[in-house]
C-alpha cells in the first residue's frame, strides 16, 4: 500500500469503548472500498480496558490499521488531531469509536465528493437514540450552500473532509480542557470557508449510536456556564465571517433553537433538576441579550419564540407549565384510504394536534392576528403572535406541513416520501381555531432507499408547525420478501362494527301493511313487470327475480347502486 494510492484515511478516537468497538471494526472490514485505498487510524486515549490489546492485534491482522497510543486527555479533541496529523488519504473520515458504517459507505461517499470537487462531503445518518439531522437528508445536494441548505442543522464532525482543505485551513478540534461543542468550532469554520459541500442522501452512511446507558464520553449533562463560554465562541466564529444582517441571524437561529430553547422543552426540562434549569434559563437570557440580533428570536416559529422569550424574561414557572402542557401533545392521525397498484403504495391521511381532549389551537384577536394558545398568563403578544402582516395570512399555516416517512424496523433508518397536502384552518367548539392536516403520499419500493427494501416496513405521518414536530404511527404493516420486491401490506386498522338491523316496527298500521302486502303478493301483483315491482323485489328478495334466478340490472342499474362504496354497500 503507497500513501499516493490512499483515497480515505478514517481516524477513530477510542476510550475504554467495551464490546461497541466490534461493531465498528466489523463494519470497517466490510467495506466495498478496497483495503488498500483507505486506512484506519485508532488513535487510544489511554483506555484501561482490554482495548489497546485489542487494537495492536487488529493492527497486526490488517495492515491498512494503524493504532496510536496516547496519554489520557480525557476529551476526543486531541485524539483526532493526532489522528489528522498521522492521516495520509486524500480525504479524512471521522468516526466514533461506539458508532459504525455501512457497507458501502467510504466508497459512495468518497466517490461523491470526488464527482463535485467537495472539500466537504456529508454522508446521510441514522440514529441509534442519538438525534440526527432530518431536513438535510431529504434529497441529494451535490452543491449545499449556507444559504440554500440547512447544513447547520449538522454540525457532528462524522463527516468527510478534503485533507488539503483541512491543512491549508489549519482546521483543529480545540483542546483546552474538555471543551463542549468542540466538533462545532471545527465544523463551523469548515462550513464557512469550504468552496463546495455536498450532502449523500440517498444512502445511509453513517450509524449514530448512544451506548447502553448513555454512556458515550460527551453525553453527560451539560455544566452550564463552561458550555455556554464555548458556545459564544462558537458564535464568535460566524461573526467573523459574516455581515450583520438576516443571514447572520438565521445562522445564529442555530444555537439559539438547537442549544438554547430545546434544553428548555418538554420532557428534557420536566425531567432537570431545578437547580441547573435555573442556571441554563439564566444564561440562555444572557446570550440572547448580549449575542442576538432582534431577528434571531424573530425568525423563529411561535412556540420557539416563546420560550426564548420566556428565558429572557426569567420566567421558570412558566417554562414548566407550558413544557408540562407540550409534554402531553398528540397527532391524532387518521388513514383514510390506501392502495398498492404494483410495487407502489399511494396512502390518504388527515391529522390534528390535540393535548388531552382539546386541540392546539389558536385565539383569533379583534384586530385579526392570531395568537397560539398556552397554559400560561400575561405573555406577551409578539411572542404568541403567529400572523404575518405583510402576507394578511397565517404565517404558521403557510409553514406548516405534513410529512409521510417510511422507517426500516429493523435499524430505524427513515425516507421522506413524495406527498401533497393541505393545512386548513378550521373553528372548533370551544372557539378560537385549529389547524387540520390533510395530504397524498405515494411509497414506491422499487425506489425506497435505492430498491434495499428488504424487510418490514412502518409508515409516519408527521406534522409540523408553530414549532411542534409530532409523529404518529399508520395503521399499516409492510413487509418486502427481498430487495425490490412487492410489498406485502396489511391493514391493522380493527374491522369496523356492522351497523345494527332496525328493529321491526309491530304497530297496527305496521300490521296492517303486512297484510295488505301478503294479499297483493297472493294476487300476482309481482309478477306484472312494473318498475315499481322490480324495485320491491330487489329491496325484499336481494336481485334474485327473473330467469333462472338472475337480476334483470337493465331497468334498475341496481348492481352500480349496490356496490357503490358511496353508499357503504
Amino acid at each position: 500500500m503507497t500513501a499516493g494510492a490512499l483515497r480515505v484515511s478514517v481516524v477513530v478516537p477510542t476510550y475504554n469503548p467495551g464490546d461497541g468497538l466490534d461493531r465498528l471494526v466489523a463494519s470497517l472490514l466490510r467495506q466495498s472500498m478496497p483495503a488498500t485505498e483507505f486506512e484506519v487510524i485508532f488513535v487510544d486515549d489511554g483506555s484501561t480496558d482490554a482495548t489497546p490489546a485489542r487494537l495492536d492485534a487488529l493492527a497486526a491482522t490488517h495492515p491498512h490499521f494503524h493504532v496510536l497510543h496516547v496519554e489520557h486527555s480525557g476529551w476526543p479533541s486531541r485524539p483526532r488531531n493526532l489522528g489528522m496529523a498521522r492521516a495520509v488519504g486524500e480525504y479524512v473520515q471521522f468516526v466514533d469509536d461506539d458508532d459504525w458504517l455501512a457497507d458501502e459507505a467510504l466508497a459512495r461517499l468518497y466517490g461523491y465528493a470526488v464527482d463535485n470537487g467537495a472539500d466537504i462531503a456529508i454522508g446521510r445518518m441514522a440514529g441509534h437514540g442519538r438525534s440526527v439531522p432530518r431536513d438535510l437528508f431529504r434529497v441529494n445536494r451535490p452543491d449545499a450552500t449556507l444559504a440554500d441548505a440547512p447544513l447547520m442543522e449538522s454540525l457532528t464532525c462524522h463527516k468527510m473532509f478534503r485533507r488539503a482543505f483541512l491543512i491549508e485551513h489549519d482546521l483543529r478540534f480545540p483542546e483546552e480542557g474538555r471543551k463542549r461543542l468542540e466538533d462545532h468550532h471545527l465544523v463551523t469554520r469548515a462550513y464557512l470557508l469550504s468552496q463546495r459541500t455536498c450532502v449523500l442522501s440517498d444512502y445511509t452512511c453513517y450509524h449514530h449510536s448512544r451506548r447502553p446507558g448513555g454512556g458515550n464520553l460527551t453525553a453527560a449533562r451539560i455544566e452550564p456556564e463552561g458550555y455556554f463560554r464555548s458556545l459564544r465562541e462558537v458564535l464568535d466564529i460566524v461573526d467573523a465571517h459574516t455581515e450583520p444582517g438576516p443571514f447572520r441571524d438565521r445562522l445564529h437561529q442555530r444555537w439559539l433553537r438547537i442549544e438554547m430553547v430545546r434544553r428548555l422543552r418538554g420532557d428534557r426540562l420536566r425531567n432537570a433538576p431545578r437547580d441547573w434549569v435555573d442556571r441554563m434559563a439564566a444564561e440562555v437570557g444572557r446570550t440572547i441579550r448580549e449575542r442576538f440580533a432582534p431577528g434571531v428570536a424573530a425568525g423563529l416559529p411561535t412556540l420557539e419564540r416563546t420560550v426564548a422569550g420566556l428565558a429572557e424574561r426569567g420566567r421558570i414557572e412558566d417554562l414548566f407549565r407550558i413544557a408540562e402542557w407540550e409534554a402531553g401533545i398528540q397527532a391524532k392521525v387518521r388513514l383514510k384510504a390506501y392502495e398498492l397498484t404494483g410495487h407502489t403504495l399511494t396512502v390518504t391521511v388527515g391529522g390534528r394536534l390535540r393535548v388531552g381532549d382539546r386541540p392546539v389551537s389558536y385565539d383569533r384577536t379583534p384586530d385579526g392576528r392570531e395568537l397560539l394558545a398556552l397554559p400560561v398568563e400575561e405573555i406577551p403578544a409578539e411572542l404568541v403572535d403567529c400572523s404575518d402582516e405583510l402576507l394578511a395570512t397565517t404565517d404558521e399555516l403557510r409553514r406548516a406541513r405534513l410529512d409521510v416517512v417510511a422507517r426500516r424496523v429493523a435499524d430505524g433508518d427513515e425516507f421522506y416520501q413524495p406527498v401533497s397536502f393541505e393545512v386548513d384552518r378550521v373553528p372548533h367548539r370551544w372557539g378560537g381555531l385549529r389547524l387540520m392536516w390533510q395530504g397524498r403520499a405515494t411509497v414506491d419500493f422499487r425506489t425506497l432507499d435505492g430498491g434495499r427494501t428488504e424487510g418490514d416496513w412502518i409508515l409516519k405521518a408527521r406534522l409540523t408547525g408553530s414549532g411542534f414536530e409530532v409523529d404518529a404511527n399508520l395503521p399499516l404493516a409492510l413487509s418486502c420478501a427481498a430487495d425490490g420486491a412487492r410489498p406485502v401490506v396489511v391493514d391493522k386498522r380493527p374491522p369496523r362494527p356492522r351497523p345494527a338491523a332496525p328493529a321491526p316496527r309491530t304497530g297496527p298500521w305496521q300490521r296492517l301493511k303486512v297484510a295488505v302486502r301478503q294479499r297483493l303478493g297472493q294476487a300476482g301483483w309481482s309478477t306484472r313487470g312494473s318498475v315499481g315491482g322490480t324495485r320491491g323485489s330487489v329491496g325484499r328478495t336481494g336481485g334474485t327475480g327473473g330467469p333462472g334466478g338472475a337480476l334483470d340490472r337493465s331497468a334498475t342499474g341496481c348492481e352500480t347502486v349496490c356496490r357503490s362504496p358511496e353508499l357503504g354497500v
